[in-house]
């Protein structure tokens, strides 16, 4: 078994931490006004958001965007606004509607990960991964002194063992508030190394993969990009404890009970929106509710495959843009605007997941959601991937 789990010195803040911890880049991809919240509640306190590329604003002046970001990194460091905890885990609990979901922030091995299809490795993706999603955020990892990373990774332990062992333990506490827009409430306890180093055996499943990447495929894949991009000019030693090769996630257990799979919606944007409708179900059997359709299909990853291919097939005939919309509201309120239609879609099972992706297979991109939009991981734990 390859040990594809490392023991990290993790980073936190000293204080302030509701205004610290922001949500992922790739939330609210078309909700404006929830970032410029955001942005307002932070004001000029210390926060993750000025760290990270909303993916809202791809495409507004990036590069002036990440190497303002790039220099945020190092004014942290210099100004000591995070600390360096010892090495050790975090364990997370995480209290939304959908009940307390505990993780545990650990680094992974990406010389163990791949998310190219057929690859049987340790660690995989869960999902397709968007090659032309990477650049922008490999641009922001090169350069980048620190990683606030906001990838969520699956292990399978039907018995909870890992986690009922450190509930029993007397864990210091090292955070509790209420996360901001809807988040829900966050406690972080520190798990010394000699601990942590007790429970990963835990974590591994009989079969690869072992471990995948249930949220922030494209946070992953961008990481895996940007060592192999480094990887030649380093010596072999230098390759096996580069801080680059390794990045920081939160370890979920696939049976934990507040763990909910969630649809992610098609949207459609700058297109005749009866054209649209009409090819669509032209193709597709669905009902039809203003501007938003509903296949009659199953739900599974076969009917996702299904749908995308109408979709993209309607795209490069006819233009338009497809975004993809966490929530039901949500969806239709966009899709109801000028120009637009939605497709809604259904959440996958858990059983089979893992099923799914031996053999290096993978789930279509953007099939599945783990909670809905506002209980996706907040940043919050950060580490050094940098000398300089």
């Amino acid at each position: 078994m390859k040990n594809c789990i490392r023991i990290p010195r993790i980073l936190i803040p000293e204080e302030g931490f509701e205004k610290w911890s922001v949500i992922a880049c790739d939330q609210f991809t078309s909700d404006r006004a929830y970032w410029e919240r955001v942005k307002n509640s932070v004001g000029a306190e210390p926060s993750t958001l000025n760290f990270i590329l909303p993916e809202v604003y791809l495409g507004e002046e990036d590069e002036v965007r990440i190497k303002e970001i790039h220099e945020n990194m190092y004014r942290a460091l210099e100004e000591e606004t995070v600390h360096k905890l010892m090495r050790g885990f975090v364990l997370t609990e995480r209290t939304t509607k959908s009940g307390t979901r505990r993780g545990i922030v650990a680094a992974i091995d990406l010389e163990a990960y791949t998310c190219s299809k057929g690859e049987i490795s340790p660690i995989r993706s869960s999902e397709e991964v968007v090659s032309s999603r990477l650049p922008a955020r490999v641009r922001l990892r090169r350069g980048a002194t620190l990683e606030f990373p906001h990838a969520m990774i699956f292990y399978q332990d039907k018995k909870n063992r890992a986690v009922k062992e450190l509930l029993a333990e007397d864990l210091e506490k090292l955070y509790d508030f209420k996360l901001m827009e809807g988040g829900g409430r966050i406690k972080g306890y520190f798990v010394p190394e000699y601990l942590a180093a007790d429970i990963v055996k835990d974590l591994y499943s009989r079969s690869e993969p072992h471990f995948a990447v249930a949220d922030g495929n494209h946070s992953v894949a961008a990481a895996k990009a940007y060592w192999e991009e480094l990887k030649p000019a380093l010596t072999k030693e230098e390759q096996s404890y580069h801080p680059a090769r390794f990045t920081l996630v939160e370890l979920v257990n696939l049976y934990d009970d507040a763990v909910v799979f969630h649809p992610i919606h098609r949207l459609l944007k700058e297109i005749d929106t009866e054209a649209f409708c009409s090819f669509f179900t032209s193709r597709v059997k669905c009902k039809r509710k203003g501007n938003v359709l509903y296949p009659a299909l199953p739900p599974r990853a076969q009917t996702v495959e299904t749908v995308d291919s109408v979709v993209e097939e309607f795209v490069r005939i006819n233009g338009g843009k497809i975004d993809y919309i966490h929530g039901d509201k949500e969806l239709a309120s966009f899709a109801n605007a000028e120009d637009c239609a939605g497709i809604m879609l259904e959440p996958i099972e858990k059983d089979g997941f893992f099923d799914r992706l031996k053999d290096g297979g993978n789930f279509p991109k953007k099939t599945f959601s783990v909670g809905e939009s506002t209980e996706k991981r907040y940043y919050l734990e950060g580490r050094e991937i940098s000398y300089d």
